[in-house]
């Protein structure tokens, strides 16, 4: 059920998805709202973002943002080089993928520093795209980065991380 509405919300135009999803999101979320100064989604790159004209990260990210009265920080982080899909990809291929991918932006830098942050997506499949987005947020200044996904992938025959 969370893959068919993560993918109808990404692949389908579904707009709409984004209210319900983010909400189970905010209410899963609750205890790591109480301590967030900042919202941070997980940037597409602006090709990407062209083909499907939204952002599904930052949907969700509204969305549990006016839930709890936060703010959310669009340009904090900026996808510099196109990656492909994850999709099919290993554990191993997915971190080589995003590896330098993500940058803090300059506007980024000067609103996270010292703050307390959650970073946002749709969906955590080996943990390489949250990775290398906290690491550059951490690299930039950011105080602490916590993550709220709307759905984790967990593999049968790995553990969870």
């Amino acid at each position: 059920m969370a893959r068919d509405l993560v993918h109808r919300l990404k692949y389908g135009d579904r707009l709409d998805l984004a209210a319900t999803m983010g909400g189970w999101m905010a209410r899963a979320g609750r205890e790591l709202m109480e301590d967030a100064d900042l919202l941070v989604p997980v940037p597409l790159h602006w090709s990407r973002l062209w083909g499907r004209r939204f952002n599904q990260a930052a949907q969700l990210a509204n969305v549990v943002a006016a839930t709890h009265g936060l703010p959310v920080l669009t340009t904090a982080l900026r996808r510099r080089r196109a990656t492909p899909q994850q999709v099919g990809l290993s554990r191993a291929e997915r971190a080589v993928n995003v590896q330098g991918a993500f940058e803090v932006t300059h506007e980024g830098k000067v609103a996270i520093h010292g703050k307390r942050l959650v970073l946002v997506d749709d969906v955590l499949t080996s943990g390489a795209t949250i990775d290398a987005c906290a690491r550059a947020l951490l690299r930039a200044g950011a105080g602490n980065v916590d993550v709220l996904v709307f759905a984790r992938v967990v593999a049968a025959a790995r553990a969870p991380i």
